[in-house]
């Protein structure tokens, strides 16, 4: 079964980044794709970013939520079977828990297959 470990996450002063990491064992052929997602308490879960898992020659597709576009950096290295999220210029509203999934498409949907357990992130004012 696909296993996803997110890691990373922590207490942050507003401005500060993090970078979250993602690692994947077990993933299967139709998974081609890894995501960010997170959820605030009270709040429903949203999709932060994604990208395409390939070992092809090829930079991989991105897609990223309006939220953090500008801010956040999604990459992807393969030889480690690991996703990382760079966050930079955090802000206190991007307090949340960061789950890592993986699915068979690039979308912003909810639509993915395996899920990470997540990871808290913190930004203090």
């Amino acid at each position: 079964q696909v296993q996803l470990v997110e890691s990373g996450g922590g207490l942050v002063q507003a401005g500060g980044s993090l970078r979250l990491s993602c690692v994947g064992s077990g993933r299967t052929f139709s998974d081609l794709v890894m995501g960010w997602f997170r959820q605030a308490p009270g709040k429903e879960r949203e999709f932060v970013a994604a990208i395409t898992w390939s070992f092809v020659w090829s930079l991989g597709r991105t897609l990223y939520a309006d939220s953090v576009k500008g801010r956040f950096t999604i990459s992807r290295d393969n030889a480690k079977n690991t996703v990382y999220l760079q966050m930079n210029g955090l802000k206190p509203e991007d307090t949340a828990v960061y789950y890592c999934a993986s699915g068979p498409n690039l979308t912003p949907d909810h639509a993915y297959d395996y899920w990470g357990q997540g990871t808290q992130v913190t930004v203090s004012s």
